[in-house]
């Protein structure tokens, strides 16, 4: 695959417009908790209609898209998020849809799949995985949109840049989970372009940390990874194309434990009243433990969509080692 350039400013203003009505403009809130090492802000992602940021970049890649190029239907590959995201845009047009997805996949992103109407197609982890790769799989028809390196999702995701800006025009450091970098990358365009000297830190999770490993050496490479209850970050690697964008944008990688992670979602429901997935929570986990600097730091909660049984024993005080397994 070819690298993808960064999201121009215009494309990503072009975006604003093309989901309006489809994705909400979601508050940023400030946490308040005792001796942080920073002021906290919270980009509440998890608010949106599936619960998660994924349908930025779903409403302005189909958007995008003329109709004769959607009329075989579309299919992607999914842990859930962005399969909730394509889904639901896809429902709106009439479009079929089918989803490529892992055999981890939480319960609650399935049933949210089945309700939207999109059709399941589950596959082995390395399978799945495969897919995001190669952008194809055998036997399946349609228009492949891929999750993380395609432009039109990356500058979708980008407008949650403008949102943060508008809303805290002098912010430091926005941290953000890393999955594929596509989100990490969008919103770092738009700060690029409009307030070059703050950063965009990434945050991954101890399990399986694939930017903190190509940023150690040089260049991807594949990494072992360890399943746990965080499903929306931390895969084998970082993708090809998708890495000189990561490297030139990101100021870095903030590894979090899972102990870490589960006491950032446990504060978040008993302080803010807000619910985030392990990955929604990595980047508050990131913060709280000041490796995101000082300053103003925005945390991007990425999603809420949790299985509830394990947010339950997170509450209860479960060991996070035995979550999800």
């Amino acid at each position: 695959m070819k690298p993808l350039e960064t999201a121009s400013i215009e494309e990503i203003h072009s975006a604003r417009g093309r989901i309006a009505g489809i994705a909400i403009r979601t508050p940023l809130v400030e946490l308040h908790v005792e001796n942080a090492p920073a002021r906290i802000y919270l980009k509440l992602e998890n608010l949106q209609p599936i619960g998660s940021f994924k349908l930025r970049g779903a409403g302005n890649v189909i958007g995008k898209t003329d109709s004769a190029s959607l009329a075989e239907g579309i299919y992607t590959a999914s842990a859930g998020n962005w399969a909730q995201g394509l889904a639901w845009c896809a429902r709106r047009q009439g479009i079929r849809c089918q989803v490529i997805v892992p055999e981890s996949a939480p319960r609650t992103k399935r049933a949210a799949i089945a309700r939207l109407g999109a059709q399941e197609i589950v596959v082995p982890f390395e399978e799945w995985w495969a897919v995001l790769r190669d952008h194809s799989h055998p036997g399946t028809t349609g228009r492949f949109i891929h999750p993380v390196s395609d432009p039109d999702v990356i500058a979708g995701n980008g407008t949650i840049g403008l949102e943060i800006l508008e809303d805290l025009p002098d912010v430091d450091t926005v941290v953000v989970p890393f999955g594929g970098g596509g989100l990490s990358t969008g919103i770092a365009s738009a700060l690029r372009a409009l307030r070059p000297e703050a950063r965009v830190l990434a945050c991954e999770v101890e399990t399986a940390a694939p930017l903190a490993a190509a940023l150690q050496f040089g260049a991807p490479r594949a990494i072992e990874r360890r399943p746990s209850f965080v499903d929306g970050i931390g895969g084998g690697g970082i993708l090809e194309e998708m890495w000189p964008l990561a490297r030139d944008l990101l100021a870095g990688s903030a590894v979090v434990t899972l102990a870490e992670i589960t006491d950032a979602i446990r504060l978040l429901v008993e302080r803010v009243h807000v619910v985030a997935e392990g990955a929604g929570a990595a980047s508050v986990a990131a913060a709280l433990a000041g490796r995101a600097g000082g300053g103003k730091i925005v945390c991007v909660i990425s999603g809420g969509n949790i299985d509830t049984p394990i947010l339950a024993r997170i509450l209860e005080g479960a060991d996070p080692d035995f979550l999800g397994r």
